[in-house]
């Protein structure tokens, strides 16, 4: 199973040199910004879109992540930890706060390909074929229908491990949690992740 999920992974890497000089140079310049938009926008918006399964309220969470980044970059400290884990921690938050709040009401993977999809951007067309491709793995939608069983906390870390390809360290980064406890839940959310698909 382990395999199978980092199979499904798809990252680009960043020097974390140039993504500091980049986010320095963001705080003063919109067109900066934007290159850190075109950067991170793809794995921000696959990041939502694999935990709510709903196009439109990932591209609503996806929107609001980049506003409150844009918003709050003059505050944000260089401290080593890269610019994309502070990306993904607001849209942890945002994902959070959309589940909080009882918006559960998700379109169903199969329904996504046949929902009208005409009124998206090209950049998200071509996102969102990439998704379809893999999407039409069944093996993929059964797993994403079993990962949403599982408390938020598990969904969270084994989304960030195996679908955005993240790091123990990283992930402790993004979720403000002690790297003990991100195995700890990691170990916990497969063991209950194993039971459900037997």
């Amino acid at each position: 199973m382990q395999r199978f999920l980092e199979k499904c992974v798809n990252i680009k890497r960043v020097d974390l040199e140039q993504e500091k000089q980049l986010v320095e140079k963001a705080k003063g310049d919109a067109n900066a910004f934007g290159s850190l938009y075109d950067l991170y926008y793809p794995n921000i918006f696959g990041y939502v879109l694999r935990r709510t399964a709903n196009i439109r309220v990932t591209e609503d969470i996806t929107s609001e992540v980049f506003f409150k980044a844009l918003k709050n970059i003059t505050k944000f400290n260089w401290r080593g930890v890269p610019f994309s884990a502070w990306l993904y921690r607001i849209a942890t938050n945002e994902i959070a706060s959309y589940f909080r709040h009882g918006s559960k009401n998700q379109v169903p993977w199969g329904d996504i390909a046949e929902s009208n999809l005409d009124s998206i951007p090209s950049a998200e067309e071509e996102l969102l074929e990439a998704e379809a491709e893999l999407k039409r793995h069944e093996q993929y939608i059964a797993l994403h229908d079993i990962i949403h069983k599982l408390d938020i906390k598990y969904q969270e870390v084994i989304t960030l491990r195996f679908f955005e390809n993240k790091q123990i360290h990283e992930i402790s980064q993004i979720l403000g949690k002690k790297e003990g406890t991100i195995k700890s839940l990691l170990h916990r959310g497969l063991k209950i992740l194993g039971t459900l698909i037997e």
